[in-house]
């Protein structure tokens, strides 16, 4: 199993099977639009425009399970484009705790766990860098920096 094995719904509504991303490096992440972490939606974009054209992309999923992304998918497409001038790929909202956890983020979190013993994602931002096989990689915390993740990213590319 990997996470060519999974679908989800874009922020547009189409199903999208993960396995048309075969062969690129992932980095999977939740995200909200009303969180102290919300400027990483920058980042994020600069990092995904920066190494797009040697495989890189960036997949947000919504989440409003902290309480901090109560919108709608067309509101909060239009936040990101208006405010991040987003480009990487945005899916519908998801759960990725709880007895309604997305199936990708459950297998992400069953992959890497991270220091949760549970592997319950702590908060808005968690991401999980995927290599070119759909295997995740790395789980990294919330705050971790863009350039934390970037040096071993561009190792996969």
């Amino acid at each position: 199993m990997n996470v060519y094995d999974f679908s989800a719904r874009t922020i547009d509504g189409v199903i999208q099977s993960l396995a048309d991303y075969r062969g690129n490096v992932l980095l999977i992440v939740n995200v909200a639009s009303y969180c102290g972490l919300t400027p990483q939606y920058g980042d994020l974009e600069s990092l995904y425009r920066r190494y797009r054209e040697r495989g890189l992309v960036v997949l947000g999923f919504p989440s409003n399970q902290f309480n901090q992304e109560p919108d709608d998918e067309e509101t909060i497409k239009a936040f990101c484009i208006r405010t991040y001038a987003i480009t990487f790929p945005l899916f519908a909202k998801i759960e990725v705790n709880g007895p309604n956890t997305h199936p990708l983020f459950a297998y992400l979190k069953a992959q890497q766990p991270g220091s949760s013993p549970d592997g319950e994602i702590k908060w808005n931002f968690t991401k999980f860098l995927v290599n070119r096989n759909g295997i995740p990689v790395r789980r990294y915390a919330p705050t971790d920096t863009i350039g934390s993740i970037e040096r071993e990213l561009v190792e996969l590319l």
